[in-house]
């Protein structure tokens, strides 16, 4: 499929662009050409040294201007956006993290409803070619029907932060209803890798093995994930960033008379948390102290991406297997640390 909006040249706006992800996407747009203008708010959820680590990697680029702002702010993001004047937004910032939805409720309806509601404003008022969103595998809550596919009912979420991201994908198609805003939807599956997030499993067991504490595993026997490596995901987004929404009956579509798609950005292979735990053993040649603990409320047991559509859509095919991926992990990991190999 020819890319509609090439992405040499092009003016992109990023949000969260300190994230994990967003880091990445920036950074495969700066290499393609693009001229990105990325904001975040640089919170305290996870250690911002770590994000101002990375975007001091992105001004090493010339094509890249950052500015430190909260989204929701009312003007804030507005200003910004007129300033930048993007052909292309990708908006990435949000309040991550099931269980932390449990103690801090009102930062994800401030971040992720709010915030999200500044970013449809703003493209009401400067509209875009294309619009891309983060959604989230946790929309699919208690589904027991695996693989998870984007036309599978989606009413049943079992935390805060899931049914934020809900509450977005149907933002998103009352916008594209009433004013054509073009909007894809990406519902992520477990993304890891280099430059990741300290609050997700697979760092926090490989700090754990190397300062020689327990890891807490919750329900190993059943539970399993569809880990997606970072590289494969940003290959997804910047796919779909070329495709702004075309036509009726392409693949993502909710509905056909809007210009609205949601997609599974995930490897299609659920892989057992006893595997992440035997791979970062050997990967790191420590032996994990274990304590077993009840599945926390919010927690899914077991996720899978149908990616049929991504793949129809796009071309794209995750080429990672979790072996791999951690082991480049754990590389960088040794590294950002200061450990011996």
């Amino acid at each position: 499929m020819r890319a509609t909006l090439p992405l040499a040249g092009a003016r992109v706006l990023v949000t969260g662009a300190a994230g994990f992800l967003g880091a990445a996407v920036c950074e495969a747009l700066l290499a393609r050409g693009a001229r990105v203008a990325g904001c975040d708010s640089l919170n305290a959820y996870y250690d911002p040294a770590l994000k101002r680590a990375r975007v001091a990697r992105l001004k090493e680029h010339r094509d890249f201007v950052f500015r430190r702002l909260d989204i929701a702010r009312p003007g804030a993001l507005a200003a910004f956006w007129a300033e930048a004047s993007p052909q292309l937004v990708i908006h990435l910032a949000a309040q991550a993290g099931v269980r932390y939805s449990l103690q801090n409720p009102r930062a994800y309806t401030e971040a992720n409803v709010e915030g999200f509601l500044c970013v449809l404003e703003a493209a009401r008022a400067m509209p875009v070619a294309n619009l891309l969103y983060a959604s989230s595998s946790s929309v699919y809550g208690g589904n027991t029907r695996i693989p998870f596919r984007e036309d599978d009912p989606v009413l049943r979420p079992l935390s805060l932060y899931a049914a934020t991201k809900r509450a977005n994908e149907l933002m998103a198609q009352t916008y594209a209803h009433l004013f054509a805003t073009p909007l894809t939807g990406l519902r992520f599956f477990t993304v890891y890798g280099p430059w990741g997030r300290p609050d997700m499993a697979y760092w926090k067991f490989t700090e754990a093995l190397f300062a020689g504490r327990p890891i807490e595993v919750y329900d190993a026997a059943d539970m399993a994930r569809d880990f997606t490596y970072v590289d494969d995901a940003v290959r997804a987004v910047l796919a779909l960033a070329e495709r702004p929404p075309a036509a009726p009956d392409e693949p993502g579509r909710v509905v056909p008379e809007t210009p609205h798609r949601i997609f599974n950005i995930g490897n299609r292979t659920p892989e057992p948390l006893e595997k992440l735990v035997a791979t970062l053993e050997a990967l790191t040649g420590r032996r994990a102290i274990r304590e077993d603990k009840p599945r926390p409320p919010g927690d899914v047991m077991r996720t899978c991406a149908d990616i049929s559509a991504l793949t129809a859509a796009t071309g794209v095919v995750p080429e990672t297997r979790l072996e791999d991926g951690l082991a480049r992990f754990v590389a960088w990991y040794r590294g950002y640390r200061g450990l011996a190999a």
